[in-house]
């Protein structure tokens, strides 16, 4: 290895000796710094740039930013007043014809014609179908012959015996004549009770071949046509006929109800049943309970009842879903509040009372019955209180609040 050159060891010393007078400059200037950020007596060191304050320091900060009055929540609110309510109770009902008949021929024979419309209304003892009457007029003419046939019979009996019982006043004949003679006049009128009703019953099978409609109501879709054979013992029917007005719903209600329904309804008190549609919006109709089942359905803990609806525009269709409202009794000057603004919790329900300084506070409360978008209040708020209906998702015990109206 070759030794250095006295060229490289000036090199060396000059290297060292600019390092040395680099320390000693910044040590120098950090003496310096330090002795002029010092005042005199007690004093605390001011955070350098670029540092985060102190804890107190933070603490102060946060401190006055607190200072002011806290941001209040905008709410909506409603009071606490009296109102009527009404006990009701809620089921599923379906709608059912008042009366349906199947319209089915008496006697046999061809249909002649068809006098009705299908879908038509019609009215108790309108002409809906007339079958050939020939062979029941025929009937009818031999009835009536058998009848004045023995009717001569009778009338001849009646003056032989006339003058048997006139011979035997005068003892010009036995006894046991007239008494034949009086019994052929009984034989002869009891023939002619059975002439009558052969006569009736030939005339009543002719006025069977105009079927006419036994009640009111809407008609259904024939299954019949002209020329058609019909037959008294058929159970399939010309046509049917559903009364729909009046018109009857069928519903049921829970076992617990019957208490507060069979009174008033024994009693011959009229309760008022509502009708809305499937979706429990639109209002269809009014009417009355009419009549109650005799026994509770052990499955279902309910008993079906029966309201009478008039029906008058023929809203209610047979077999139609309803919905229903019975109700019960009235509960005059409730205090009430609306459902809404009621709130619940593990322990019960509650409402945000809003006080005269614009704070609220959680109030338990004890509920009652339920109208319309209406609770009862039975305990723990006074009437004319505010409430807070919207907005609560927000809001605590104390929390200040602004009644955005």
């Amino acid at each position: 290895m070759p030794a250095p050159t006295s060229t490289n060891r000036k090199s060396r010393k000059f290297i060292y000796l600019l390092i040395l007078l680099v320390l000693a400059g910044a040590g120098y200037y950090y003496w310096q710094h330090s002795a002029g950020q010092k005042p005199a007596g007690k004093a605390t060191t001011a955070p350098q740039a670029g540092k985060p304050p102190a804890q107190g320091a933070r603490a102060g900060a946060r401190g006055g930013r607190n200072g002011s009055a806290a941001v209040a929540t905008p709410v909506s609110v409603v009071p606490v007043m009296k109102k009527n309510l009404t006990v009701s109770v809620s089921g599923l009902g379906t709608v059912t014809a008042f009366n349906t008949v199947t319209v089915r021929s008496r006697v046999d024979g061809p249909i002649e014609k068809i006098l009705f419309t299908e879908g038509q209304k019609v009215n108790e003892g309108d002409v809906l179908v007339q079958i050939d009457p020939r062979s029941f007029e025929v009937a009818l003419q031999q009835a009536l012959g058998s009848q004045a046939q023995n009717a001569a019979l009778l009338a001849n009996a009646k003056r032989d015996l006339q003058r048997y019982q006139t011979l035997f006043k005068q003892d010009s004949i036995a006894r046991q004549q007239v008494d034949t003679q009086q019994s052929l006049v009984r034989q002869y009128e009891g023939q002619a009770q059975n002439d009558k009703a052969a006569v009736d019953d030939a005339r009543l099978s002719l006025t069977y071949t105009t079927v006419r409609a036994p009640i009111s109501g809407r008609l259904g879709l024939r299954t019949v046509d002209v020329g058609n054979l019909v037959s008294a013992g058929s159970t399939d029917g010309i046509v049917t006929i559903t009364q729909v007005q009046p018109i009857a719903v069928v519903f049921s209600m829970p076992e617990s109800w019957l208490p507060d329904v069979t009174g008033p309804l024994y009693k011959g008190e009229k309760l008022q049943v509502i009708l809305r549609d499937r979706d429990n919006k639109l209002q269809l109709a009014e009417g009355e309970l009419t009549s109650m089942d005799n026994a509770v359905d052990t499955t279902t803990g309910t008993v079906r009842l029966k309201a009478t609806f008039a029906n008058e525009n023929e809203t209610l269709f047979p077999n139609q879903f309803v919905n229903t409202e019975l109700k019960v009794r009235e509960v005059p000057d409730a205090l009430v509040v609306m459902s809404d603004a009621i709130q619940n919790s593990s322990r019960g329900a509650y409402v945000y009372v809003v006080k005269e300084d614009n704070t609220v506070e959680t109030r338990q409360i004890e509920l009652g019955v339920v109208d319309s978008g209406y609770t009862q209040i039975l305990k723990g708020l006074a009437e004319d209180e505010q409430v807070v209906s919207e907005g609560v998702d927000r809001l605590r015990n104390g929390a200040k609040v602004e009644i955005v109206k």
